[in-house]
């Protein structure tokens, strides 16, 4: 295995290859968790809330954990405190603590006096998937790795056993890493989503779950690998399908076959045009949800989207190797179905040192689509149908050689099949219409509105992105780096409006990138005493963004194959500080953030984390002390957590 394969975490080799709260007692971890759950057994006296205006908002840094504290190592841990500066010139201080809904596998209210395994996996029917790998132990799988997450309100809710106000959480559950024989299931499920409803109690902020609702994805024909989400304005659940299925060589895909096989107990009915695409779930009142999948906003490694304050220019992560910067823009505001895709062409100047002038951005339409034209033709078109793509020169002038993740592609388009190629192999056809087609892993996204800046996370920066790496590296991309930062860092885009395309047609948006810039970078090290091989002190494989408007915060959330804990980061833009609020348990990823500057008066920062102990060649130094840990603490190495960011004894209340 090659020095960088040995950098990225188990499951970027696995992409490569196809692809317990603080202060809480070790050990078996399950009642105590329970207990952190919910319920009104031990009340909580409010502490006094700032009665003044808020100003300002800055963090204190949670030491990285080490061996010196393996508890602290094998669980969630939190040490920071959020300090609010006030319009009558004094200050409030927020001890901060993490708290779980639950951990995946847990038996939790379906709000209809019943049990619903948390995080438990369905095929098209909604039954339950069986693991049978080992005899005599068979159970329904459920996830380790819980990943988007959105909360909000609705005004008319009704759900019975409310105590205070109802708020809902939307979560969905990216894969999960193995079965009980220890076999890899990696991409081989279809991602379950979960509507949680949450009892805010008014007078601490505490969130409580009462009912748990598992949404029927097969009107969408399930759900491909979701790993990032967000919220959009007009209050409902992006998700997001990441590592769309290589169709033209599906036939020969493991992975897909296993896929198709635990959907629709056939290996063969699912078709792979169906997946990589946007799903948007809406919350009802009764703390249900429906789903509908957007086909026309390009078939891509979707990470994380965010729409813009227009309610209809959408920036969108492309999580692969020769991803690109792509927007859509809707025809009409607050509807994804219908509308036109561009990709970034980047101009000359793009670095990695944030101290750099960065470069310009210019868009070139794909094309214009609806999301029912595109679903009918991924109903009905295979591959071959849309365009040749061969592996090996053909020799032929008719082919023009692309890049695709990471590899020589030798293609020729169909006649007549420009919109299929454009919105069914998006990644190749941006290649072929001039694209920028060379980043590596451009992961969340955010926006900070009042600056007119969006961000996007480049998990790590390497192969495409250096000049002469055989794995995709390209002139046409504009990026033509000395060396790989396998630490990776943010980018900053400034937006604009009166943009006009690259033939010459005006694009329709206020909120288009026009320059990027790299915000902060991660710093490759030597490995430390603990088997870090990027600076605990610096961010490290950036992966999830979200930006805090009020606190005027970016949160950065690490999927790091350098840091032996993740970490959760907090990056004010204005005095540039940079903070460590939370680090999740050893070989763990930090998932699910959001950002939630008001619910009801309360604020909260939304984070699960996914698959902890997941072991590599990092922790050769730690395995051995928090193995047992880790597995007592989370049902084996099965369970993670879902919950947020509060405050210790009572949650965040901003005024103001």
């Amino acid at each position: 295995m090659s020095d960088t394969l040995l950098n990225n975490s188990r499951r970027q080799a696995l992409k490569f290859l196809a692809g317990a709260p603080a202060m809480l007692p070790l050990g078996t971890v399950t009642a105590s968790l329970l207990a952190a759950c919910g319920g009104d057994d031990d009340p909580i006296t409010p502490t006094p809330q700032p009665s003044a205006d808020f100003v300002s908002a800055s963090f204190t840094s949670t030491p990285a954990p080490s061996l010196s504290n393996p508890a602290a190592m094998a669980t969630t841990t939190v040490n920071s405190t959020l300090t609010v500066k006030l319009s009558d010139g004094s200050s409030h201080a927020y001890k901060l603590a993490y708290q779980p809904f639950f951990i995946t596998g847990d038996m939790v209210s379906d709000g209809k006096g019943g049990k619903i395994l948390a995080g438990g996996y369905v095929d098209i029917d909604n039954k339950p998937i069986i693991d049978k790998s080992v005899a005599g132990k068979e159970r329904q799988i459920f996830s380790d790795s819980p990943d988007g997450t959105s909360l909000l309100a609705l005004s008319n809710a009704n759900v019975p056993g409310i105590k205070g106000k109802a708020v809902f959480a939307v979560v969905q559950f990216e894969y999960t890493t193995r079965d009980q024989s220890g076999a890899d299931t990696y991409g081989t499920l279809p991602s379950p989503i979960a509507v949680l409803t949450l009892d805010q109690d008014q007078a601490t902020g505490k969130l409580s779950l009462v009912k748990y609702h598992n949404v029927d994805t097969s009107s969408a024909h399930g759900l491909w690998i979701t790993c990032g989400a967000s919220l959009s304005p007009w209050n409902t659940h992006l998700s997001s399908e990441e590592y769309e299925p290589d169709a033209p060589f599906v036939s020969t895909n493991a992975q897909f076959k296993a896929f198709s096989k635990n959907v629709y107990g056939d290996e063969t009915k699912a078709r792979p045009y169906h997946y990589g695409h946007i799903p948007e779930v809406t919350v009802n009142p009764d703390g249900t949800g429906s789903i509908k999948k957007h086909y026309c906003m390009g078939r891509i490694s979707h990470e994380l989207i965010q729409v813009m304050p227009d309610n209809r220019t959408v920036l969108m992560g492309d999580d692969a190797t020769n991803s690109g910067l792509f927007v859509f823009v809707a025809d009409k505001e607050k509807d994804l179905s219908a509308g036109t895709l561009y990709v970034a062409k980047l101009g000359a100047g793009f670095s990695v040192d944030p101290a750099a002038a960065g470069a310009n951005l210019t868009w070139i339409k794909l094309g214009h689509a609806t999301s029912a034209e595109i679903e009918q033709m991924a109903n009905t078109l295979d591959p071959a149908d849309i365009m040749t793509v061969l592996k090996a020169d053909p020799s032929d002038d008719t082919y023009t050689k692309i890049f695709s993740n990471g590899a020589a592609n030798w293609i020729k388009v169909k006649p007549g099949m420009e919109k299929a190629a454009a919105f069914l192999e998006t990644h190749r056809y941006a290649y072929l219409a001039g694209g920028s087609m060379g980043f590596t892993k451009m992961e969340g996204t955010t926006v900070n509105i009042k600056d007119k800046v969006a961000y996007s996370a480049l998990q790590n920066i390497q192969d495409s992105m250096v000049k002469g790496n055989a794995k995709g590296w390209n002139e046409q991309s504009g990026i033509a780096l000395d060396k790989a930062l396998i630490a990776g860092g943010v980018l900053a885009h400034t937006l604009a409006g009166g943009q006009k395309d690259q033939a010459g047609a005006a694009i329709n948006s206020e909120w288009m990138p026009v320059h990027t810039r790299m915000l902060l970078v991660g710093e490759d090290i030597a490995a430390d005493a603990l088997g870090n091989k990027a600076n605990p002190e610096r961010v490290a494989n950036p992966d999830n963004l979200k930006f805090s408007e009020k606190l005027r915060t970016l949160f950065i959330g690490e999927d790091s194959g350098a840091h032996v804990n993740n970490f959760l980061w907090a990056y004010n833009v204005d005095t540039k500080s940079l903070s460590r609020l939370l680090s999740v348990p050893a070989g763990g990823e930090s998932t699910g953030l959001h950002a939630v500057d008001e619910i009801n008066g309360w604020t909260y920062i939304m984070s699960n984390f996914q698959h902890a102990g997941d072991w590599s060649s990092l922790h050769d130094k730690v395995k051995d002390t928090l193995d047992p840990l880790i597995r007592s603490n989370y049902k084996d190495r099965f369970g993670a957590a879902v919950g947020y960011l509060t405050a210790d004894p009572t949650s965040i209340k901003l005024k103001g």
